[in-house]
């Protein structure tokens, strides 16, 4: 079945915004510069907030962001309901030192961030991306636009490759950006004329390398939707188009709507940043004191809250069936899906399931399950460890991708509009 007109404008919205975030910082930065746009207020973290009911907020801390619509009639036990993502993705962080080369070519050192699937970035067109912190105290954000290559090895220097490809994480997987001396050259100067600074004024970065192709929407019926970083940015993306389609409503006896998109999920969420961390718990705390809540009441207000911890999950592979659960098995273009895991991996109950399926309903949008093959163990997501910090009940969804990790990954185009219209039910259940 074709894709619908607003389907098909959601994915080029979407490629418009994975273009604009090749790191978790330039994702931050681009959520609050849509939601601003969208009328709402920056607020920072070193100055007070405002104490009222009402109002559209967003705050940014490193590479997260927290966007929050509260009702005109919010009080100290108002529900929240809390759609989470999260900003970062797997691939390759810059080095110290990283101006490297040899017999003539200028490379970067790069170490391995998360668990990407590294052939995926052999043979593209990379970008170097970051925030740089400043001798003036300033901290900017750099692009390079494409600038390096991992160059695979020919067929004819390596004529097992196609028996089995593995690459060493220190030796070969070092990009190319050049030729030349690199004793002659820096790598950082390329950055830093990105942010139109100098490179003597870099104090610090926090740079990663992203796939420099715009994401694309092929196929028959035009169903597919190829970019990097769908994991997780489709699920942010989602959250701030169904934000923004909330926020100029009058919105009466509503929860406060939240979009939580954290950093460093993919290493684990161990950080100031990440969901492991005091962000989203600091927000709630000085959201509810603005509504006059003492601890109490917040604690009664998340009783009756929620989390929807959106990622990607599996689609099952045409060519790798039996990786995945003989029965369960999510397709493309067939719905956003519900991840369930015995062990705790995903924080989705019976009640959270209920829930799920009657946000679904109330916009006609049909959703598909996810669970692993018992032999293949699940990785995890933010939900767990939302749950496990504020006790707020929390549903474990997404949608269905191929190619998870890869440098380019695959979903499908209805999936992408299909969840967030959920999000947008969620926030106004």
């Amino acid at each position: 079945m074709p894709v619908t007109p607003d389907a098909l404008a959601h994915a080029e919205d979407l490629a418009d915004f994975v273009a604009a975030s090749p790191s978790s910082y330039h994702a931050a930065a681009e959520v609050a510069r849509r939601l601003e746009g969208a009328g709402f207020t920056r607020l920072h973290e070193e100055e007070s907030w405002p104490a009222q009911a009402g109002g559209r907020f967003v705050v940014v801390r490193d590479g997260a962001t927290i966007a929050w619509v509260v009702p005109t009639d919010a009080g100290a036990t108002t529900p929240a309901h809390i759609f989470g993502g999260h900003t970062d993705s797997p691939g390759f962080k810059l080095k110290p030192q990283p101006t490297t080369g040899t017999r003539g070519w200028l490379q970067a050192g790069v170490e391995v961030y998360g668990g990407p699937l590294l052939n995926s970035w052999l043979d593209r067109e990379l970008r170097l991306a970051g925030r740089l912190a400043l001798a003036d105290g300033r901290v900017v954000l750099a692009d390079t636009g494409p600038l390096l290559r991992l160059p695979q090895l020919a067929i004819h220097l390596d004529r097992g490759v196609n028996n089995g490809l593995a690459l060493d994480k220190q030796t070969e997987t070092q990009p190319v950006w050049g030729l030349g001396d690199p004793t002659q050259q820096d790598i950082l100067a390329e950055l830093a004329g990105s942010a139109d600074v100098s490179a003597s004024d870099i104090r610090g970065y926090d740079v990663v390398i992203a796939d420099s192709a715009r994401g694309a929407v092929f196929g028959k019926d035009d169903a597919f939707f190829a970019a990097g970083r769908l994991d997780d940015l489709a699920s942010v993306h989602a959250g701030v188009v169904a934000l923004v389609e909330i926020s100029d409503r009058t919105r009466t006896k509503a929860p406060i709507a939240v979009l939580a998109a954290f950093d460093h999920e993919e290493l684990g969420s161990a950080s100031r940043s990440g969901a492991a961390g005091p962000f989203l718990e600091d927000v709630l705390e000085r959201l509810y004191a603005g509504l006059g809540a003492d601890a109490s009441e917040r604690r009664r207000a998340y009783a009756s809250s929620w989390c929807l911890s959106s990622d990607v999950g599996h689609s099952v592979h045409p060519n790798y069936v039996a990786k995945h659960d003989p029965v369960v098995q999510p397709v493309l273009g067939s719905g956003p899906i519900l991840k369930l895991n015995a062990n705790q991996r995903y924080a989705t109950d019976a009640v959270g399931t209920a829930a799920w399926r009657e946000w679904c309903e109330r916009v006609g949008v049909t959703t598909q399950e996810f669970v692993s093959n018992n032999s293949v163990p699940c990785g995890s997501t933010i939900g767990p460890i939302t749950a496990t910090r504020l006790g707020i009940r929390t549903v474990d969804v997404g949608i269905p991708i191929l190619s998870m990790h890869s440098a380019r990954e695959l979903a499908g185009v209805s999936d992408l509009y299909d969840l967030s219209r959920t999000a947008e039910s969620f926030f106004t259940a």
